[in-house]
């Protein structure tokens, strides 16, 4: 990839792909709560035995995301021209943007099966179907992005726009693989064999619609931020936007070992039993624990040569090391609460994960860290420091909501 950002280093055209996928993500996350939704759901019931019934809440939200995604991209399409110069003014960003974001939302309804379909396979224990998937649509991603963005092997050189018409390709082509997956391992347990029943829509969209609210605060709580440091300087939001990255992809196997606990504690409530589901909810913490803290540890040690991958200013990684060995010591505790907030959503307390995430982000971060950056003048340092006390904060919540236990009684 490297020859390709190196290509369009010198252009304004670059700016397009972080608006214009910043802006696409915030629309597809009204359907990502599906795989929340989907994974409780199939989970009970593939704990409770009942597998050929487990694909019943796949088929609903499949039927969900064409009646919510379909519709919904096509206004985005429609409206892209009128609010997307309200995210970045510049005429040469807008004149590649919003053909780059007018492509990109056309994949929506994609988008949702996506999700559904992960719920899906990790709620009955083949995520190595999801693995294939995902390696699958990334490699024809890249290549589709190297024909259409430079017009390679006779493909039209479309620029931003071709980069935004090989991610839809690719999503498109990861669904449709999904669903032969689905045809293939899924067809016994009820894939595609009836008409979702009202109940297992309502069961679905109860579960979802919280899970998509909280997608769509973060990343409208991120735009904020963004703004937040915007009025620091230059250098903040530079180091920043490289800090947050390095957090987004650090934190992954958090949300892989939370996904994994969502999907256990799912089956233990199904088999009914209750004390299994509570252990394995701190069986996972402890995994989860071990393996973001030795992750951090680079993050410790060697915060500079990691800055410099990204930042090339020696002041502006100067800026950002120690926030970056505050977050590598961080991690650990951070682990648990990636791993019981998905924990608690397999259980069926998509509401309760909402309420507690989205209060504590709009609440009390947002908030204070615009006090303690631009008001008081603390800077970068002040903000990041902020931001690790709310994560504490909501680490102890979710680790209080879970020994309360009260999620045990859910029916999903």
């Amino acid at each position: 990839l490297r020859p390709l950002m190196n290509r369009a280093r010198n252009s304004k055209k670059r700016i397009v792909f972080p608006v214009g996928s910043f802006a696409n993500f915030t629309g597809v996350a009204t359907v990502m709560g599906l795989s929340a939704g989907v994974q409780a759901i199939a989970a009970r019931r593939f704990g409770a035995g009942k597998t050929d019934s487990t694909a019943e809440p796949l088929n609903a939200a499949l039927l969900l995301s064409i009646l919510v995604a379909l519709p919904l991209s096509l206004l985005l399409v429609w409206a892209a021209p009128y609010f997307f110069p309200y995210l970045n003014g510049d005429p040469a960003v807008i004149e590649h943007g919003v053909p780059y974001l007018q492509v990109r939302m056309l994949a929506m309804t994609a988008v949702g099966f996506n999700f559904a379909f992960r719920g899906y396979w990790n709620a009955i224990n083949l995520p190595k179907l999801y693995l294939r998937t995902l390696v699958t649509m990334h490699l024809l991603n890249i290549l589709l992005n190297w024909m259409f963005i430079f017009g390679n092997l006779g493909a039209p050189e479309l620029g931003a726009t071709g980069a935004g018409l090989a991610s839809a390709i690719a999503t498109v082509g990861g669904a449709i693989y999904y669903v032969c997956l689905g045809l293939i391992y899924a067809r016994p347990n009820g894939f595609l064999r009836s008409r979702p029943s009202r109940e297992s829509i309502k069961g679905v969209f109860r579960l979802a619609a919280p899970a998509s609210f909280m997608q769509v605060t973060f990343a409208a709580g991120l735009t904020t931020l963004f703004w937040i440091l915007g009025q620091v300087g230059t250098d903040a939001t530079a180091a920043a936007t490289v800090l947050i990255n390095i957090m987004l992809v650090a934190i992954l196997p958090g949300v892989a070992f939370g996904l994994a606990a969502a999907s256990l504690v799912g089956q233990a409530l199904g088999r009914e039993d209750q004390d299994d589901a509570m252990r394995w909810g701190w069986d996972v913490v402890r995994v989860g624990m071990i393996a973001l803290g030795l992750l951090g540890l680079p993050m410790i040690l060697f915060p500079g040569h990691i800055l410099g991958l990204f930042l090339e200013n020696p002041d502006t990684v100067a800026l950002a090391e120690l926030p970056l060995r505050l977050y590598g010591g961080f991690m650990a505790i951070d682990a648990i609460a990636l791993v019981l907030m998905n924990a608690l959503h397999g259980a069926g307390a998509s509401g309760t994960v909402m309420r507690i995430s989205v209060g504590l982000q709009w609440g009390l971060f947002l908030p204070v860290a615009y006090i303690c950056g631009p008001v008081l003048g603390g800077g970068l340092l002040a903000i990041w420091c902020v931001q690790i006390g709310y994560r504490t904060i909501q680490t102890v919540i979710f680790a209080a909501t879970w020994k309360r236990g009260k999620w045990l009684g859910i029916e999903v």
